[in-house]
């Protein structure tokens, strides 16, 4: 069964809007009458309730109006200090980046609010989160840690007079992990569930244990009674236009009919990409198309699977192009969401300041009547004071001086993780594909756990640093180049191959390099990843490696935009205002070559280019003889 997506589905609407069933045209409905009621609404509090609601209300219409009526509330709430309010709208952020697939930012903000839920003493929405965290663990393969948290929540949600929350984890409990019970305690589960649902005449969530009831009937040997139970529910489910739980029964009972009849399989299959493409579901769509072009391509009915693999190129290319001209970057919105909190901080700091200062200023106002009543006691306060002030001022310029680097860091962090992360990210596309091999899917693995680890080193070294690098700071060991490019190359023969480019490596000569080889990494990495960026599709990007008397010089070759002349100078410096997109417009930061020209001079080396507009550019990294031996390892 396919359950990610209609998790999600059921254990958002159910806990936030829970009440009487709403059709989704219904819903649509109350979402215009509450946009309408804002105009009147004069209490502060209540505006961001109402927000919140329709922030919520939007998940299954539009994921992108959840995310901005979330920070919309966050916001308003922020600025008049109501903590119900921002803890509300960061669960929401959470909920927009676990339908979004971001399981990382989702966790990140669940995790905020069920700590500003702890600090309310909001229990049902501690039950909700803790739920939440552990169906997020779920997805990433956590199940220790997603079961740890469900059991937390079934503990908490039994104690608890509001008791809906618990009907609903423990119908996500059992659907996430129906081993964890005997059949009995299940059977049992499933009634009280059931009993609560009748109870708040929550219609939905009754169908959704009608769904497990169905599963028990099969798994206990009564197929055709639980497959008959699961189209009646479908039925219902059709009729009340609740659209994630229909794709989800549609799609269950393909999978359960396809080996024993295939017309039937099928024709839920294709119901199902019916409603996907009708209601713009396009992650279900590609679950189905997957789903249609494997079984025909397994069958050799080559026709049929490549009219699916033509809407699944179609499906990627829509979501590419939907991701190039909304540019939400989740990892840049990270970024400037802390910056955010960061000013806002700076923002109640300043606050604070001027407060003190305002005190500061009527103690001199009073000391002033006091010095005139007094002239030798007036000049010893007045010396006290003024180092006061000016001891104020200082902590004042060190705290901004202070924000400012780490916003910096922040930006450098973000920009040096990007290239290992996209290389993790397309291994594990790769591991998803149904023709890897164990031996190949040993290999990806192995390549993920040497990103992961240079990700993990990298952060330790960017927390410790200014990013002045010296050859102090420069771990050196002997590297053998030869192998050590071929890694580098391999690691990111993926990202390349996501622009139909070649990355080629030229056979080089034997060496040993003395460097660091996780900084001398970045420096390849960055220097491939622009040369990836600014070349074309189909291009060949070219490694090579020159040793001469002096030392060894590694070189990387594109034939793509070239660099205008106007941005050479700027080129090297930080934060340049020389960059720009790249030819499918990818975004440029301006950190990746004054990084690398820092860690490159530290080895005692040197980093240039030649380039020419429009033909292509070469960079060239040149490490002297001191670094460079000719032998080879043992």
């Amino acid at each position: 069964m396919t359950l990610t997506c209609y998790i999600r589905g059921v254990f958002i609407g159910l806990v936030m809007i829970l009440g009487p069933l709403r059709p989704a045209w219904a819903q649509v409905g109350k979402i215009r009458e509450l946009q309408l009621s804002l105009p009147a609404i004069r209490d502060s509090s209540n505006y961001v309730d109402v927000i919140n609601r329709i922030s919520l209300l939007f998940y299954e219409q539009n994921a992108d109006s959840t995310l901005y009526y979330a920070l919309q509330a966050r916001q308003i709430a922020y600025r008049n200090d109501y903590a119900q309010g921002r803890a509300d709208a960061t669960n929401n952020l959470g909920v927009v980046f676990d339908i979004k697939g971001n399981i990382q930012l989702a966790l990140r903000y669940y995790n905020d609010a069920y700590n500003q839920y702890v600090s309310l003493g909001d229990s049902s929405n501690i039950v909700q989160t803790l739920m939440n965290i552990g169906s997020v663990y779920n997805v990433s393969g956590r199940d220790d840690k997603a079961q740890s948290n469900y059991d937390r929540a079934m503990a908490l949600g039994d104690r608890i007079e509001h008791d809906s929350i618990t009907a609903i984890v423990i119908y996500n409990y059992i659907l996430l992990y129906p081993q964890k019970f005997s059949r009995n305690r299940r059977t049992t589960l499933i009634d009280r569930a059931y009993r609560i649902a009748e109870k708040y005449r929550d219609v939905r969530l009754e169908l959704a244990i009608d769904q497990l009831r169905a599963t028990e009937f099969i798994e206990a040997g009564q197929r055709e009674k639980g497959l008959a139970f699961l189209e009646e529910t479908l039925d219902k489910t059709l009729a009340l236009q609740l659209n994630y739980l229909s794709m989800d029964l549609l799609i269950d009972l393909g999978d359960q009919y396809l080996a024993e009849d295939r017309v039937r399989a099928i024709g839920f299959y294709n119901k199902a990409l019916d409603l996907a493409e009708q209601k713009n579901y396009r992650m279900y769509a590609r679950d189905v198309c997957r789903k249609l072009y494997g079984y025909y391509e397994g069958r050799k009915e080559n026709a049929e699977a490549f009219v699916y693999s033509q809407k699944l190129l179609k499906l990627s290319e829509e979501q590419a192009e939907i991701d190039r001209v909304s540019g939400i970057d989740y990892i840049e919105y990270a970024v400037k969401d802390q910056q955010l909190i960061s000013a806002q901080l700076k923002s109640k700091y300043n606050s604070e300041m001027l407060t003190l200062a305002v005190a500061v200023c009527v103690l001199t106002l009073l000391s002033i009547i006091v010095l005139w009543r007094n002239w030798k006691l007036s000049k010893k306060t007045n010396r006290v004071l003024t180092m006061q002030f000016r001891q104020l001022e200082s902590t004042t310029d060190a705290l901004e001086k202070s924000n400012q680097n780490y916003a910096r860091l922040i930006k450098i962090v973000a920009h040096d993780l990007r290239n290992p992360i996209g290389g993790i990210n397309a291994l594990c596309s790769l591991l998803q594909d149904d023709d890897t091999t164990a031996e190949e899917g040993r290999q990806y693995v192995e390549l993920i756990r040497e990103s992961s680890t240079t990700c993990l080193h990298m952060i330790s070294d960017l927390l410790q640093t200014d990013f002045d690098f010296n050859e102090t700071e420069v771990n050196k060991k002997p590297v053998d180049l030869p192998v050590f490019l071929d890694h580098a190359v391999t690691l990111l023969t993926f990202r390349a191959a996501e622009k139909n480019q070649r990355l080629v490596l030229d056979d080089p000569s034997q060496a040993i390099v003395n460097a660091d080889p996780e900084k001398l990494l970045r420096v390849l990495n960055n220097l491939i990843v622009n040369a990836i960026k600014f070349s074309p599709e189909g291009e060949t990007i070219r490694v090579d490696m020159e040793r001469t008397d002096n030392g060894v010089t590694i070189s990387v070759e594109d034939h793509g935009l070239g660099i205008p002349k106007e941005a050479i100078p700027n080129l090297f410096d930080p934060f340049t205002t020389s960059k720009r997109p790249g030819t499918a417009g990818e975004q440029a930061f301006g950190l990746g070559l004054y990084i690398s020209k820092q860690i490159v001079e530290a080895h005692g080396g040197k980093l240039w280019f030649e380039t020419e507009e429009e033909r292509g550019t070469t960079f060239y990294v040149f490490l002297p003889g001191e670094n460079v031996n000719s032998f080879s390892p043992a």
